[in-house]
């Protein structure tokens, strides 16, 4: 039998310490976050199947870990390298691998945020849904052609988007994983409550249907730009549908076209289709943008004006006239 001398296996016990404590700092320091005062929120996502060491990796590539081995001796020794659980994460460059670890192995997946601005089409909420991550904006357009949950919502066969006009401008909590259908049905949702049942009424009280109320809301929200206007250019929309005058909305042949264009030319103005304003007379076959609260309530309780013109100037301020001359006088003072 070999006898090992007690003051040798004593210097290895001390090198093995010496060494476990060398390796725990150094994995310690690798553990700690990467920027202690950053609060920038980067989204992950964790797909099924994903090893420790390819979560890992994609930290790193994140710049959400200073190091790979660490994250994965962390993991080890939590006995949380198996428990890794897959969806879409937020993380924080202050945030430590401990921390890190202990938010995938409890599943606490993040929820993204996404604000509609007053005014935005569907197109323009398919494509910021894109740009947030959140879902495919062709599957989101498709869904939003065949999407009427509500009696008053349009089913006029010229309508673009029969859910145009629905869609109610605020800012979501999206969670992990929802679909399109989710995501639309939620902002339907959304505007199907806000839209009161005081609002409803008053739209009784004032000889219009659901639906017109909108449609005149999503012109004014385009048209507006200062909301002391607001009422008074529902007032004078209004006005032109009781003179059965051409709305001849600008809005309108933007809405055809796709793009807010500056200047709009005479051949614009010619384009066939029912949303042209200046070619037809009454209303377009649906909204053309998702009005905001103030819009909605300024065709609720809009100016009593005589007004039947106006035109803004390049502080968006709107300059109102009763007759043809004078909006030409208008016109021509504005454009000085």
């Amino acid at each position: 039998m070999i006898t090992i001398p007690q003051k040798i296996t004593t210097k290895w016990i001390l090198l093995v310490a010496i060494i476990a404590i060398l390796l725990g700092s150094f994995v310690y320091g690798l553990a700690k976050p990467v920027n202690s005062t950053s609060k920038d929120t980067t989204y992950v996502s964790i797909k099924s199947g994903m090893t420790a060491d390819t979560i890992g990796n994609l930290l790193y590539e994140q710049g959400l870990i200073k190091n790979v081995l660490a994250f994965r001796i962390v993991s080890k020794i939590h006995g949380l390298d198996s428990k890794l659980k897959a969806g879409d994460y937020s993380f924080t460059k202050d945030m430590s691998v401990m921390q890190i670890v202990d938010k995938l192995a409890s599943g606490e997946t993040a929820q993204k945020q996404i604000t509609i601005p007053e005014g935005y089409t569907v197109d323009q909420i398919a494509l910021l849904i894109k740009e947030k991550q959140l879902g495919d904006p062709i599957k989101f357009k498709n869904l939003a052609r065949n999407f009427t949950p509500y009696s008053y919502m349009s089913a006029n066969s010229a309508t673009v988007y029969p859910v145009e006009g629905y869609i109610f401008p605020d800012t979501y909590e999206i969670g992990s994983g929802a679909s399109e259908e989710e995501i639309l049905t939620m902002m339907v949702t959304e505007f199907d409550k806000r839209f009161s049942q005081g609002m409803r009424e008053r739209t009784e009280q004032i000889g219009l249907s659901n639906r017109e109320v909108i449609i005149l809301a999503s012109l004014v929200e385009k048209e507006a730009r200062i909301d002391s206007d607001r009422p008074i250019i529902a007032g004078v929309f209004l006005n032109r549908l009781k003179h059965s005058m051409p709305l001849q909305s600008c809005a309108t042949i933007q809405y055809i076209l796709g793009y807010p264009k500056p200047e709009l030319s005479i051949q614009d103005t010619e384009i066939e289709s029912a949303y042209n304003t200046y070619l037809h007379s009454g209303l377009p076959p649906g909204p053309i943008a998702n009005p905001g609260l103030a819009s909605i309530n300024a065709v609720l309780y809009s100016t009593d004006t005589d007004y039947l013109y106006f035109v803004a100037d390049k502080q968006g301020y709107h300059h109102f006239s009763k007759t043809y001359e004078e909006h030409l006088t208008a016109i021509e003072q504005v454009q000085k």
